[in-house]
């Protein structure tokens, strides 16, 4: 199956996510592609900027040929997707048990106020969306965040404010 993108409205996959989303579905029996969606939703939403939305949900459909519905199914149930545009950097905040026994609704505040923004607000320069997340596996290292595919752990508001200098010096790696 070759990934071609015909409606302007959708992003343009690299080369590159067009060759891994090809070795993704190679994975999966002949008719199974379905079983490659959670692989190509994430590598679908970095080439479009960090989110998805409906244009983008419907390509992955063509691509899997499977329906739209079974896609937005998918993309809605975890929270990991983002189906707004978001910022540079998401700080997804573990706000669990586990995490909130060790100041996680404190750490949450705490970026709250020194972003001035409210739980899945943007920065007005774009730059930091604020989330929460149900659980990030990781309970022994709470207070902890996700910013892109890594974990901030022990968390406190001199280590927030140290995450933050260095996403503004543009030193966090998120992929």
């Amino acid at each position: 199956m070759k990934v071609e993108i015909v409606n302007k409205e959708r992003p343009v996959l690299s080369e590159k996510a067009k060759a891994e989303i090809q070795t993704v579905i190679g994975y999966y029996p002949e008719g199974k592609s379905k079983s490659a969606i959670l692989r190509v939703l994430h590598i679908v939403e970095e080439e479009a900027g960090g989110w998805l939305s409906p244009d983008t949900m419907d390509m992955v459909a063509e691509i899997l040929n499977i329906t739209a519905i079974e896609v937005y199914e998918v993309a809605t149930f975890y929270t990991m997707f983002n189906l707004h545009p978001v910022g540079k950097y998401v700080f997804e905040v573990c706000h669990t048990g586990p995490c909130m026994l060790v100041g996680s609704d404190n750490i949450i505040k705490y970026i709250e106020d020194k972003l001035n923004i409210k739980v899945g607000g943007t920065t007005s320069d774009g730059m930091f969306t604020l989330k929460t997340a149900e659980c990030l596996g990781a309970c022994g290292y709470g207070p902890m965040l996700q910013c892109g595919k890594f974990y901030h752990e022990h968390l406190t508001p001199e280590k927030v404010d140290e995450l933050i200098e260095a996403c503004r010096r543009d030193e966090v790696k998120i992929y």
